[in-house]
């Protein structure tokens, strides 16, 4: 048996408590939360005509960077004055960019409710240890109170908390004459929701996400605001190289013009152009919004249908469309400590991948055990429902096993 720890739980083995599985599988049982499901219709064949073994410096290959570029800042309908690169490290490494280079001007809130938000806290408050900073940390599930916010702070925070499945509902709280700036990991929201990038000052995410791209590269973009910023402040900390958007004072605007820090991967590059001219076919932004909208009400629509499955979330309102997190609530599952619960989670996710019904729907390490499914644009509503008899396959199968283990208790 496997060693049991949070990130390798013991596996067990629900399948000689499972019953008859249901008849249909869904077609693409892929819903993992990144990299996500390709998109639909997906053949690899484009990669037939990539600039692949070239040069990103050369002409013709830097005109498919452009292109990728031109046609993600067409689908979400950037301003003008918006700028928008291709930035090393994936989001990661697009949030971190835009924190090193850009805090430290002035006082900074930074909220963290899941796993990456409270990196972000981790980040500001022992890593580049600003000096005039404030952390508002909840536990998975709940959500900040935003009442406590200053506008002439800066402000870090996660859109959408793929660890968590809690997100921002809306972007009235945001004073659109704040004076701080506003840095946004929304990582697993671009493209799947609204999100109201000409009231926000940086906003980063990767094409891993809602697109279905390969991982490794993110995306940042800046506002006019944060551009000033960056020409106007120098922080006090090395810069690290693949951090640096500035030269001498001047903003590198070759950068947000296709000419990359360090060496792309072509081959996503050209994967990322062909996902966002799938999305172009489909009715662009508006239509990808649509699509996670539908799957993420298949899956409210089968927990209105049992009282023993919720969101992580505590308030429904706040429960991610596209990283759905759900726990059992029945005492079965939550009567057993963590570990057991973990392994129960694991069980079911074994037993699903097992009959090819779902790849990759565990909880995030850190977060309390479950379920976490990819309702994002990528995934097909029809799989979505196909998924759902899967769901309760797999839960009665824990239970069984849980119920046994109790009268033999």
């Amino acid at each position: 048996m496997m060693p049991n720890t949070p990130n390798n739980p013991a596996r067990l083995d629900l399948r000689p408590f499972a019953g008859k599985p249901p008849a249909v599988r869904p077609t693409r049982p892929n819903f993992s939360c990144g990299p996500t499901a390709k998109h639909p219709g997906w053949t690899g064949d484009f990669l037939a005509a990539a600039p692949l073994g070239r040069s990103h410096r050369a002409a013709d290959v830097l005109a498919v960077v452009q292109t990728c570029l031109a046609k993600m800042r067409a689908l979400l309908a950037l301003p003008d004055d918006y700028r928008l690169a291709i930035v090393p490290g994936s989001n990661t490494g697009a949030v971190e960019m835009a924190m090193w280079s850009l805090l430290g001007a002035r006082g900074v809130d930074v909220l963290g409710w899941e796993a990456f938000g409270h990196d972000w806290v981790h980040n500001v408050l022992d890593q580049l240890r600003v000096e005039d900073r404030r952390a508002f940390s909840v536990d998975y599930g709940d959500f900040p109170d935003l009442s406590q916010l200053d506008d002439e702070r800066d402000l870090v925070f996660t859109w959408n908390g793929t660890a968590s499945g809690v997100r921002v509902t809306d972007a009235d709280w945001i004073n659109p004459d704040r004076t701080g700036l506003t840095i946004v990991d929304a990582t697993s929201a671009v493209f799947a929701m609204p999100v109201p990038i000409d009231r926000l000052d940086v906003v980063t995410f990767s094409w891993q996400k809602s697109l279905g791209g390969e991982g490794a590269h993110g995306i940042i973009i800046l506002s006019p605001k944060a551009a000033h910023r960056l020409q106007t402040y120098t922080p006090p900390w090395p810069m690290p190289k693949l951090f640096r958007m500035t030269a001498h004072g001047m903003l590198n605007e070759p950068l947000f013009a296709g000419h990359l820090i360090n060496t792309p991967s072509m081959m996503c590059v050209a994967d990322a152009v062909d996902a966002l001219d799938w999305a172009e076919d489909i009715g662009g932004l508006t239509e990808l919004i649509a699509r996670t909208n539908r799957n993420s009400q298949v899956v409210a629509t089968w927990l209105s249908q049992r009282n023993d499955v919720g969101y992580l979330a505590r308030d429904s309102a706040t429960a991610s469309p596209t990283s759905i997190c759900l726990m059992p609530q029945a005492d079965w599952f939550t009567s057993q400590t963590e570990a057991t619960r973990r392994q129960l989670a694991n069980g079911i996710v074994s037993l699903l991948a097992s009959e090819k019904a779902a790849y990759d729907i565990i909880s995030y390490p850190k977060a309390p055990p479950g379920l976490r499914i990819w309702g994002g644009p990528t995934v097909e509503t029809s799989d979505m429902q196909a998924l759902m008899p899967w769901l309760d396959w797999g839960l009665a199968a824990a239970e069984a096993f849980a119920t046994r283990q109790a009268k033999i208790a």
